[in-house]
């Protein structure tokens, strides 16, 4: 049975819309057809009219959330920076790109956006590295997002008696500059100035 097809209330791009508002309400886990389509008013079988499945619906929502990132003469650190920034942008962001990722769905656009630094760095093997330095990025971000949804619940112990261990992410843009750095084979003694979490 086909669904009833409304052009005139609700396009692809408002859809998308509505279920980014919608991840930052509810999180990914709770993000399902059925909520977007009430959100929208329409029954779940209109949004297919705009995306194919779920999944599609996904990527669109990962290609919006990487579309800022920075390209052209950024340095390696601060594009993946910038990547993990974006994901950082939304409730489950890390997540949500990272499983669209996983099923190679959507653009490349921010694993582009590494190569091409790696690239104007003179990085040997970029393909390669740009890949692993997407995993560290996926992996970590969405590590510090767990973390950081854990802490709000209370489920997040303290490491130690030390002023910052009321921060459960301390310490932690250190740990990301350090792994992006070694990742682009280019591992200096000094580092680049540490990005203050809000």
């Amino acid at each position: 049975m086909s669904p009833a097809h409304n052009s005139t209330r609700h396009d692809r791009d408002g859809v998308a819309r509505a279920a980014l508002v919608l991840l930052d309400e509810v999180g990914l886990a709770d993000l399902s057809m059925r909520r977007i389509a009430g959100r929208l008013d329409v029954q779940p079988s209109a949004l297919y009219w705009h995306f194919a499945s779920k999944q599609a619906l996904l990527a669109e929502l990962a290609d919006r959330i990487t579309a800022g990132i920075p390209h052209g003469d950024a340095s390696v650190l601060v594009t993946a920076r910038g990547i993990r920034d974006a994901l950082f942008a939304y409730r489950d962001g890390a997540e949500l790109v990272l499983s669209t990722y996983a099923l190679r769905l959507g653009s490349s656009s921010a694993q582009t956006a590494v190569h091409d630094a790696l690239v104007a760095d003179g990085a040997d093997s970029a393909d390669q590295r740009a890949a692993a330095i997407m995993h560290f990025i996926l992996g970590h971000a969405t590590l510090v997002q767990q973390r950081m949804h854990a802490d709000s619940y209370g489920a997040v112990l303290p490491d130690d008696e030390s002023p910052a261990a009321d921060d459960v992410t301390a310490g932690l843009d250190r740990v990301f500059d350090l792994g992006v750095t070694a990742l682009t084979g280019t591992v200096r003694s000094s580092s680049a100035p540490q990005r203050d979490r809000a």
